[in-house]
C-alpha cells in the first residue's frame, strides 16, 4: 500500500454510511486515502494533531464530514494550509441538515472550506480527485473518462426515451 494522499475524516462512526461514497470513488480513481474519526468537540487535541501534521504526512486534500454544528471542516481548515472539502451530514440531531450546511458553508474570509451538497460525499471524492488530477496525469485521464462515461449514459437514456414523451428534444 502506498502513502495516502487524501484524508477522509468524520466526527462520528455514525457518519460512515454518508462518507463511504468518497472512499469508493477514490478507490475507483486509484487514489490512496486514509479514513478515520476526528471529532472537533469530543477529541479537540486529536483534531489539532491531525490537522497540523497532515501535510507533513503527505496528505494533499482533506475531506471532512460533519453533522449538527459541523465545526470539523472549518476547524481543520483553520489549522492546515491544505484544501479542505466539507461534507454536511444530515445527522440525528440535525435541523434537516441546514445547520450542517450553513456551519460549513459560512466560513470567514481567510479560512475557506469547499462545500458540497448535503450528504454528497461522492462529489467530495470527485472534487478531491480533480484537485489531485491537476498534478497527476493518470488521475486527470481517469476523470476525463469518468465524465465521458456519464455523458454516454445520459445520451443512451435520451435515445431510449426518444418518441416516448411529447415534444421531446432528442438531438
Amino acid at each position: 500500500m502506498q502513502q495516502p494522499i487524501v484524508s477522509i475524516i468524520m466526527g462520528s462512526d455514525s457518519d460512515l454510511p454518508v462518507m463511504q461514497p468518497a472512499a469508493d470513488i477514490l478507490k475507483e480513481f486509484e487514489i490512496e486515502f486514509e479514513l478515520t474519526i476526528v471529532s472537533a468537540h469530543r477529541t479537540p487535541k486529536r483534531m489539532m494533531e491531525f490537522a497540523s501534521t497532515a501535510k507533513e504526512r503527505g496528505i494533499k486534500v482533506i475531506i471532512a464530514g460533519a453533522g449538527g454544528a459541523a465545526h470539523l471542516p472549518g476547524m481543520v481548515a483553520a489549522i492546515t494550509s491544505l484544501p479542505v472539502i466539507g461534507v454536511p451530514v444530515k445527522s440525528s440531531n440535525s435541523i434537516d441538515g441546514w445547520d450542517s450546511i450553513l456551519s460549513i458553508l459560512q466560513m470567514p474570509n481567510g479560512v475557506p472550506v469547499a462545500t458540497v451538497a448535503l450528504n454528497a460525499a461522492k462529489n467530495a471524492g470527485i472534487l478531491a480527485a480533480e484537485i489531485i488530477g491537476t498534478a497527476d496525469e493518470k488521475v486527470s485521464l481517469a476523470l476525463t473518462a469518468y465524465k465521458k462515461n456519464m455523458e454516454s449514459d445520459v445520451l443512451k437514456k435520451v435515445k431510449s426515451t426518444s418518441g416516448k414523451w411529447p415534444n421531446q428534444y432528442d438531438h
